[in-house]
């Protein structure tokens, strides 16, 4: 059986989305490779359930980590690529897309813009 890699498992954040089965973490690894990091086209808009979900998962990057830079350890790839190139950027000129240690960091201005939401103190679900 082959070694999985090493992936932070961030303490203290949350799974997903209550209600909507949406993970906002993985348990483990993949064993076939890291799933790699890139934008992907965001159709949510206002309003939508898609919305609420990237809302939320960036309510609670910002509450876990603030401004500060994170790695991107057992974070959901598919979560963060829809905010990818966007609210959430490399936070270092070597930004290894395939790597479980990349640095992210959300971009506050663009991210308040686009999810105001996610910055209250409360998130109602």
């Amino acid at each position: 059986m082959a070694t999985l890699p090493d992936m932070t498992k961030h303490r203290g954040f949350p799974s997903g989305m209550p209600g909507t089965g949406v993970q906002f973490t993985i348990r483990r690894a993949n064993p076939k490779g890291v799933t790699p990091i890139r934008a992907l086209p965001r159709h949510a808009r206002t309003g939508t359930k898609e919305h609420r979900i990237d809302a939320a998962f960036l309510h609670a990057l910002w509450h876990h980590f603030g401004n500060e830079p994170f790695e991107r350890g057992n974070l959901d790839a598919a979560r963060i690529n829809l905010l990818f190139g966007r609210e959430i950027v490399a936070a270092e000129k070597s930004f290894d897309p395939q790597s479980y240690e990349a640095l992210l960091v959300i971009d506050e201005r663009v991210a308040r813009q686009s999810f105001p939401e996610s910055f209250e103190d409360v998130f109602e679900v």
